[in-house]
């Protein structure tokens, strides 16, 4: 905590106990926050870099004279922020919303109570129905960096070719996972030098659809060229990108969908499914290239022309990092949510 309670102004919670991407989004951007702000953790999966908060330490803070910043990613911190400032916590309100569709009425009810919305892109602006200020998610530009070598990051993964083409996320339809397995069987037979990485966690309920997956790899003969590697750690996430010279982004549907941005990060040429909030990332043809959702026919043929010519897929690797560093990193991101915490107090 800092030095005091009376030396707080705003506070994060995190009152989810699984780990999430909404967990992940924000224990990247907290501790660049408390750079900016002071600020605490509150909950579970505290990062490095920002105080925590303990039960005792939120105690202290009742009825305290000056304002602090309560910031929700989700219905229950909207809830416990609405409950405490209710109760004598001198709480300003703000709620990230991600979600690209309409909300409940219960989530509705509390986004009202809000004294300011932080939206991830226009799209989940829209849904809103509320003033926002949109703030697109950013990354970690020093950790999701292009490897000195390419060429050798790849061969450290003992894999067929000499190059490789990722899909990262857990295998579900809704990551459009079989979309990516469908066009892979379809160029892979033609490009030699490729091999496809599926790199995520099937889950138990997901253990049929990524058994379909297998059988079609296998009818393919494909078993040495699409691996898929489970769930990994994330420095290995972080070095499996790397080793990509193509990222292919599937998505049926999105909040936002941050590796799409930590593929440019590492300069990888992108190729992205119009989901989350890959208009808003990607200028189609300059850092990437948009395809319809749910459409291999379109994927494919998307990714032919950067697989046939590699010169051409690290060009817009190169253009694709340079926009991240420009737009959508970590240090942008904290700077404008700090702008809009200095607003509401």
């Amino acid at each position: 905590m800092p030095n005091s309670p009376g030396d707080l102004q705003v506070i994060v919670p995190n009152l989810h106990r699984r780990y999430s991407g909404v967990t992940a989004t924000n224990r990247m951007v907290a501790p660049r926050l408390a750079k900016l702000v002071r600020a605490a953790w509150f909950g579970s999966h505290a990062p490095d870099g920002i105080a925590r908060l303990s039960g005792g330490d939120l105690l202290k803070l009742w009825r305290r004279s000056t304002p602090l910043v309560w910031h929700a990613r989700r219905n229950n911190e909207m809830i416990a922020g609405v409950l405490l400032r209710a109760l004598g916590w001198p709480l300003k309100l703000v709620f990230t919303s991600a979600a690209q569709r309409h909300h409940t009425w219960i989530t509705r009810w509390l986004i009202r109570r809000m004294d300011a919305i932080i939206a991830t892109s226009d799209v989940s602006a829209s849904f809103l129905k509320v003033k926002s200020t949109t703030i697109p998610h950013g990354v970690d530009t020093d950790v999701y960096m292009p490897p000195a070598d390419r060429a050798a990051a790849f061969a450290e993964a003992a894999l067929p070719g000499r190059y490789a083409i990722g899909c990262f996320g857990r295998v579900r339809a809704q990551k459009g996972s079989d979309v990516f397995v469908d066009a892979m069987c379809r160029l892979l037979p033609r490009y030699p030098d490729f091999t496809a990485v599926i790199v995520g966690a099937v889950t138990p309920e997901q253990i049929p659809f990524a058994n379909e997956l297998k059988k079609r790899i296998e009818a393919a003969g494909l078993q040495s060229r699409i691996v898929i590697t489970g769930e990994l750690p994330i420095e290995d996430v972080q070095r499996w990108y790397q080793r990509l010279t193509i990222y292919a982004f599937t998505s049926r549907n999105e909040g936002f969908g941050l590796t799409l941005i930590e593929a440019m990060a590492a300069g990888a040429a992108l190729v992205a499914s119009r989901a989350g909030a890959a208009e808003l990332v990607v200028e189609d043809g300059v850092t990437g290239v948009l395809t319809p959702t749910g459409d291999a026919d379109a994927l494919a043929a998307a990714l032919e022309p950067l697989m046939r010519d590699v010169a051409v897929a690290t060009a817009m690797g190169q253009r694709g990092r340079a926009r991240v560093l420009q737009k959508f990193s970590l240090d942008a991101e904290a700077a404008a949510i700090a702008s809009v915490y200095r607003a509401v107090i």
